[in-house]
């Protein structure tokens, strides 16, 4: 990439070790951006350092759980006061749960799902709303799934979240409609991912998408010329899909 639309702009991408989150991280790096990666593994992080640099762009590496709500509130704090402003945030980490008939599963397993799959995104939102409204041009994306749309048989605890999830976002970029700050959704669909392994194992990768592929589409929603909000990118489609934003 010769023209880099991202230099000099600080982008945080949650779920950043590995999958789609890793990819994405990566691709936004190639475009010039400053990586923000959260990740537990600090030696799944410290390779995609390895990545960013080869690239040459530069990360901040931050181990964290999602699910500590307390680093989430410091963050955005350790963030104003490094940089001022955030002008991307991908929301990428997500856990499948069980798949099993709702009756069955272990409240504990709900609960595990609901925190990070909704909870935590609402306290990144809670944390960078300010951060990224400081940006000229803030850009806010969510990792969603078709799963939402669907009322399928055992996948209860995803489905809800991701629905969950869905509602949050479009409701955040409701509020920041006369801002510059653009809120969306994406869905990547099947992806060579360790999340779809699990859900469908007796399925060939090969023939599925990659997760490269999936960042290089979530890359546009994420520049200074995105121009819409409140959607939803349809990867498998190639389709935006719009929900009716109120003006």
């Amino acid at each position: 990439m010769t023209e880099r639309p991202l230099a000099d702009r600080i982008a945080l991408v949650t779920g950043a070790t590995r999958g789609i989150g890793a990819a994405t991280a990566l691709a936004l790096a190639e475009a010039g951006a400053h990586i923000v990666a959260i990740g537990r593994t600090q030696g799944a992080l410290e390779e995609l350092d390895d990545a960013i640099r080869a690239k040459g762009a530069s990360a901040t590496l931050v181990p964290m759980d999602v699910t500590d709500y307390d680093a989430i509130d410091r963050l955005g704090g350790a963030l104003f006061q490094r940089y001022g402003r955030l002008d991307v945030f991908v929301g990428n980490a997500g856990i499948l749960g069980p798949l099993t008939p709702l009756g069955h599963v272990d409240p504990k397993d709900w609960d595990q799902a609901l925190c990070v799959n909704v909870t935590a995104n609402y306290r990144f939102v809670r944390s960078l709303d300010p951060l990224l409204r400081l940006s000229p041009a803030g850009r806010a994306v969510f990792i969603s799934s078709g799963a939402a749309h669907k009322a399928r048989a055992y996948w209860g605890p995803y489905a809800v979240t991701k629905a969950a999830l869905e509602v949050l976002a479009r409701t955040w970029a409701a509020e920041a409609v006369t801002t510059a700050l653009k809120v969306n959704l994406f869905n990547p669909g099947p992806i060579r991912t360790r999340m779809r392994e699990k859900a469908f194992p007796g399925e060939d990768p090969m023939t599925l998408e990659t997760p490269e592929a999936a960042a290089a589409a979530i890359l546009p929603l994420c520049l200074p010329d995105c121009d819409v909000t409140g959607r939803l990118y349809d990867f498998p489609t190639r389709r935006l899909l719009d929900f009716q934003l109120p003006a």
